[in-house]
């Protein structure tokens, strides 16, 4: 079965997206405002994240629907685990905790794994895209912000195993397309992305206050007073 499911999700998540891009954190981030302390909690919410999404691909890489987009290439959880050595030292694993929302996120994850693994498509293309698009944008802002050398603290960003990350996304829309889903199911899926972007966007108004008092309450609602316009949404769709 055929589809456009990828251009439903592009389309379909556009307002989410901007949403997510124009939170205090991520549009102070975007404007090269990174505050290190703020950074390293999200680099550990995002292992947990990750963690519990690359279990359940795993899980269900012979699934006949989830399984079609198993690509390890892509796996994040060993690149978090170098970036958390980093920021917060060899004892990572006893001081790394996930956030409120983060345990949201993951609760998802899981649940959706147990019992509608289809939907996790909307987990994956929200997660791994932005990564190959947007997140080369971000990773850039961050070394420069936090004075990073071209590895330390970036492993994150980089996707040693996909050589060319262009047309690894172009592969991985059409094999969005060809996945077997209904008409029924390629809107469900676009329903959970949008709901994906929610649960990220809760984890970085979480980081918010940590900001704040890392920056001051003036320079940071200098930095959110103009909106955005969807910066990493255009890498996105290329």
């Amino acid at each position: 079965m055929s589809s456009n499911l990828a251009t439903k999700l592009r389309e379909g998540t556009k307002k989410a997206h901007t949403m997510a891009e124009n939170t205090g954190f991520i549009s102070c981030f975007l404007k090269g405002t990174v505050e290190k302390n703020s950074y390293r909690k999200l680099v550990a919410n995002l292992y947990f994240v990750y963690s519990a999404m690359e279990e359940a691909m795993h899980q269900h890489q012979d699934h006949p629907v989830l399984g079609k987009l198993y690509f390890p290439e892509l796996d994040r959880k060993a690149s978090l685990e170098q970036d958390l050595a980093y920021y917060f030292g060899p004892n990572w694993k006893s001081e790394a905790a996930p956030s409120e929302a983060t345990k949201l996120y993951v609760q998802r994850i899981q649940d959706l794994a147990a019992t509608q693994p289809e939907l996790l498509i909307a987990h994956l293309y929200t997660r791994y895209m932005g990564d190959l698009s947007g997140g080369q944008i971000l990773r850039k802002i961050a070394q420069n912000a936090m004075n990073l050398s071209d590895e330390d603290g970036l492993a994150f960003y980089s996707f040693s195993q996909i050589p060319d990350e262009r047309e690894f996304k172009k592969m991985y829309r059409q094999r969005l397309n060809e996945v077997a889903v209904d008409e029924a199911m390629d809107d469900r899926i676009v329903e959970e992305a949008n709901d994906a972007f929610g649960l990220n966007m809760k984890m970085f108004q979480e980081l918010e206050g940590n900001l704040v008092k890392a920056i001051g309450i003036q320079l940071f609602n200098l930095l959110t007073r103009k909106r955005n316009r969807g910066s990493t949404e255009l890498a996105t769709a290329e």
